[in-house]
């Protein structure tokens, strides 16, 4: 037995533990398994071919491509056939695809794009822009054909529409602009289609000298048809838009030449009596002409409606901007014409009517030294007697003249409101390290207004704006507010104890 037992004891000395074992070596020359021009290189040829030839019978995508490539080698004619063929499968087709084939449709899409770019284009390039067109030209037809709910199928001719703008762009500037030239027709015919697409987005690309015949066939186009006017039927209705957005393209021709006159005289076209005197000045200005501009920046214009969308409310859409880029821009000629007083008496009336704190910096920036100054504390005077205090809170905050700002909430405590929580929300922020008491009064407003319109959805907010107000609690001197910190969380309790959602929040 001690034997054995000895001989247990010298094994368990010098076996090793299993967390001891070394890792077998890795042998000499192994190379990673992440595919790479290195690593594919040395499976060789034959093993290569395998698996090409096993993925061309499992994915068609692939196998497209594989074969446009063979094809290549044959030169231009041979890949073009190939791509041609498949473009009039494509213009031929008349079956739906529902969601279910839309993935691998899309992917044989993409793939025939691919081929253009990748094996025709560095055979043929004139070629591969005639391919790239005739595909275009059936986007309508597919896309009335197949659920492109995500937008796949429409991808595809996105990426078809760029390789072609950046196709064109890499030609000669006469051969791009006869390019061009061939797509006028498709545009006038249909300006908001796929080749009409194709000419807007190559006028800006093309030199300028050589837009005259483009532009004189657009001008013919547009003089048959129907103007701007009472429609009275649907073929007027689309007249009538062709032709705006055939003037409107001339307008891009007549910017790319540097043409103020004919640009002003193509939206006298557009819209008489209604025309865009900001777009217009800011050419005249740019073109040396700062009188001009300044007479038709300062035009009577009768309003016209303005269309708000979801997304310019969404963004923040104020109906001031406008106005506001028109002023900005008569400042900017008014200087322009070393009319500097004028300029400065507008800065700050656009300043002193909506408390427009880039206008202030600007007028305080153009002014003599130690002028500034006290045309600032008379600036901020003006901010704290301002109409609406919310926007009065907002610039103090912004400019920032925090002691200003809290001043002004203490003085006007009962006027906050928490649907204001845009303004309120950043100003309780700002506030609550120096002044706590008017951090508090802000805060009792926005969590007031959530609780007592119930809106749950900001519950996570106004739980967040009760631990702000119990942290402030302790920095207010006694009496400071009313009702006293205890006192508010009790009412709190009393009125609004059965929102549980809310509740809830805070104990977690």
């Amino acid at each position: 037995m001690a034997s054995a037992k000895a001989t247990t004891q010298a094994r368990s000395t010098t076996s090793p533990k299993p967390d001891a074992i070394a890792k077998p070596a890795r042998p000499k020359g192994a190379r990673r398994t992440t595919p790479s021009p290195e690593t594919l290189a040395a499976l060789g040829p034959d093993r290569l071919i395998g698996l090409i030839l096993g993925e061309t019978a499992r994915n068609p995508t692939f196998k497209k491509l594989v074969t446009a490539a063979l094809a290549s080698l044959q030169g231009p004619d041979a890949v073009a056939a190939m791509i041609d063929r498949r473009l009039t499968a494509l213009e031929s087709a008349q079956g739906y695809i529902d969601w279910q084939k839309r993935r691998a449709f899309a992917a044989d899409l993409n793939a025939t794009v691919t081929v253009i770019l990748n094996e025709l284009r560095p055979l043929d390039a004139g070629a591969a822009l005639e391919r790239l067109k005739r595909f275009l030209d059936g986007a309508d037809s597919v896309l009335n054909r197949v659920d492109d709910s995500t937008g796949a199928v429409q991808g595809v001719y996105e990426r078809a529409t760029e390789a072609f703008v950046a196709i064109a762009a890499a030609l000669s500037p006469a051969e791009a602009a006869r390019v061009a030239a061939g797509l006028v027709g498709p545009f006038t015919a249909d300006p908001f289609g796929p080749l009409g697409t194709l000419l807007t987005e190559m006028v800006p690309t093309l030199d300028p000298d050589t837009l005259s015949e483009i532009d004189t066939a657009l001008a013919q186009a547009a003089s048959g048809l129907a103007k701007a006017g009472k429609a009275r039927s649907q073929a007027d209705h689309r007249h009538i838009a062709a032709r705006g957005q055939i003037l409107r393209q001339r307008q891009v021709i007549a910017d790319r030449r540097n043409d103020a006159d004919a640009y002003i005289a193509l939206e006298r076209e557009i819209a008489p009596g209604q025309e865009d005197r900001l777009s217009i000045a800011q050419r005249l200005l740019a073109a040396g002409r700062a009188q001009e501009a300044l007479d038709w920046i300062r035009r009577e214009q009768e309003a016209g409606l303005r269309i708000v969308t979801r997304a310019d409310l969404i963004a923040g859409f104020d109906p001031r901007g406008p106005d506001r880029a028109r002023k900005a821009l008569e400042i900017e000629i008014l200087d322009a014409l070393g009319r500097r007083e004028e300029a400065q008496a507008l800065r700050w009336a656009l300043f002193e009517r909506d408390l427009d704190a880039p206008m202030l910096r600007a007028y305080l920036a153009k002014l003599p030294d130690f002028e500034d100054e006290e045309a600032l504390l008379r600036a901020l005077d003006h901010a704290e007697a301002y109409g609406n205090p919310h926007r009065a809170l907002a610039f103090l905050v912004g400019w920032p003249d925090l002691p200003r700002a809290a001043g002004l909430v203490e003085e006007k405590r009962k006027v906050w409101l928490g649907e204001h929580y845009s303004v309120l929300a950043p100003a309780a922020e700002a506030l609550a390290q120096d002044h706590p008491l008017a951090a508090t009064i802000l805060y009792r407003r926005l969590l007031d207004g959530i609780l007592e319109s119930g809106r749950s959805a900001a519950y996570a907010h106004g739980a967040r704006y009760l631990l702000e107000l119990d942290g402030l609690a302790d920095r207010l001197a006694a009496g400071a507010i009313d009702p006293s910190p205890a006192a508010y969380r009790e009412r709190l309790r009393r009125d609004h104890g059965r929102k549980h959602a809310f509740w809830g929040l805070l104990r977690d």
